[in-house]
């Protein structure tokens, strides 16, 4: 994963919970990572012209209005486990055929909150994901919207698949990789915890910050899906190291750079257009 300082900064405000960070942390942070104090202004101006990122006082940045929203379902990976409710094999479908496709930064937008949101396509234009939120269809639709979906697009219950959908709707997810990932991860996260007391103060919080990034992306990128899907105490087990592992690089950066932070959520592609891709 390649760390610019577009990429820093903005995953440092994602996880600000809503705090304004100072132009010295900022620096002393992308400093870490070997960026000069000039691309770190630079890229500042920059966001800030673009509307991302805007002025709170002297000397000190907050997210721009158009990303708040973005931030504040990117810190739903610590609770979204307690949206889960019973599986009783039905579906929350999406329909984006009559949706414009000429319009990059809404389409750019629709895949993110698509993806977000752990639903698949099962043919052109519909996609689908198992209904395990307690608010079903109405929860998935809120939470499409907040990631910047359009309004228009048809979100409803649906059950009862024909033959060969109900074979291709059962492959859209890869369970037995999910929950590979969810014990591989854990245990190289545990290991970590349980070494870094050894490391030098700036090793530790750069190692916390990458693979905190890492982590916080699998998670807010999970699809949490049901059981018999995936192990579903694996996925807990995950979680809740992911959890210590972001309180532990809290105090990290907080003793290193006084930024009282969450683990950054970066995506492989730059923010722009003032979302993240």
């Amino acid at each position: 994963m390649e760390l610019t300082a577009k990429k820093i900064i903005l995953g440092l405000l994602l996880v600000s919970d809503g705090r304004a960070l100072t132009v010295r942390s900022l620096i002393d942070a992308c400093a870490l990572f070997g960026i000069k104090e000039n691309n770190v202004r630079v890229t500042l101006t920059r966001l800030s012209a673009d509307g991302l990122i805007e002025a709170s006082s002297r000397g000190a940045y907050a997210l721009g209005p158009p990303v708040l929203s973005l931030a504040d379902q990117v810190a739903t990976w610590q609770t979204m486990e307690q949206q889960l409710g019973p599986w009783h094999g039905g579906f929350v479908a999406v329909y984006t055929g009559t949706l414009t496709r000429s319009n990059r930064k809404a389409l750019r937008q629709r895949e993110r909150a698509l993806e977000m949101c752990g639903l698949r396509e099962l043919d052109p234009d519909l996609y689908v994901r198992p209904d395990n939120f307690q608010g079903g269809a109405e929860f998935i639709r809120q939470r499409l919207r907040a990631l910047g979906m359009e309004a228009e697009a048809a979100v409803f219950a649906a059950s009862d698949f024909d033959g060969e959908r109900r074979e291709r709707v059962a492959k859209l997810w890869d369970g037995r990789s999910l929950d590979a990932h969810y014990r591989k991860d854990q245990q190289r996260l545990e290991d970590w915890l349980g070494r870094y007391q050894m490391l030098e103060q700036e090793v530790a919080a750069r190692e916390v910050y990458i693979m905190g990034a890492q982590a916080v992306r699998s998670l807010v990128f999970d699809p949490w899906l049901p059981a018999p899907m995936i192990d579903e105490a694996a996925r807990h087990a995950y979680l809740e190291t992911v959890k210590r592992f972001d309180d532990t690089g809290k105090a990290l950066w907080d003793r290193r750079f006084q930024i009282r932070i969450g683990m950054p959520y970066m995506t492989e592609e730059q923010p722009t257009s003032g979302v993240l891709q």
